[in-house]
């Protein structure tokens, strides 16, 4: 116990790291994709073109590659204007990279709202403005919570990539922690905050989940 308190320092400062880089990209991941979800919905051939064509190229990719690319290879193909602090690269890498999970997220949302719900709009005479706030958000919001869900735990397992690129995560912590000691609690104190942080988040969407159950 004795030698878990010694280590629970630098995991925790590890785990603050860990938070940063799932805070920034899930606050920043997710308007992105409903923004471009739009878009992606317009009859604007070019944008939408565009939209797929970086979709595909971002979900058929891994994101360990995507994340030494914009952190090793932008500098060295276009110079130092593109030489970031790691931390700022992976939390770039990480928002690129879940956007275009959501883009699809709420598009599949989007085209599961019946045609009669615009039309209903049309009836009461609803701007598109009006009809996007009260009529295809929420809807979307409900049709999508767990796919969103799964999708931000599995953003906070993700992050644990970041230690590829020698950032001082829980994942890097826990790592050099018993490469130096030769003793492997660490990880499993690692594996007790991963657990914990899913258990918070798991329960958080149940009760956003029960709360928006007022129709099926």
């Amino acid at each position: 116990m004795n030698y878990i308190g010694l280590i629970l320092e630098n995991l925790l400062d590890g785990t603050k790291v860990t938070l940063t880089v799932f805070a920034l990209t899930w606050v920043f991941s997710i308007p992105l994709g409903l923004l471009l979800a739009l878009l992606k919905r317009s009859n604007i051939k070019v944008i939408t073109y565009l939209l797929d064509l970086y979709t595909w190229i971002i979900r058929g990719t891994p994101l360990l590659l995507q994340l030494f690319f914009v952190v090793y290879g932008l500098p060295i193909l276009f110079g130092e204007f593109f030489l970031i602090p790691e931390l700022w690269g992976a939390i770039v890498t990480f928002i690129i990279n879940y956007t275009a999970y959501f883009i699809e997220i709420f598009r599949g949302g989007m085209n599961a709202i019946p045609k009669n719900q615009y039309e209903a709009a049309s009836v009461l005479s609803l701007s598109k403005r009006q009809t996007f706030l009260y009529i295809l958000l929420p809807q979307t919001v409900k049709k999508t919570l767990p796919s969103i869900a799964n999708e931000t735990i599995t953003l906070v397992k993700d992050t644990a990539l970041i230690s590829a690129v020698a950032i001082s995560d829980l994942m890097r912590n826990t790592k050099d922690t018993v490469a130096r000691d030769f003793r492997v609690e660490a990880y499993f104190v690692a594996a007790i905050i991963y657990l914990v942080l899913t258990y918070v988040l798991v329960y958080v969407f149940k009760q956003i989940e029960r709360k928006k159950a007022y129709y099926r």
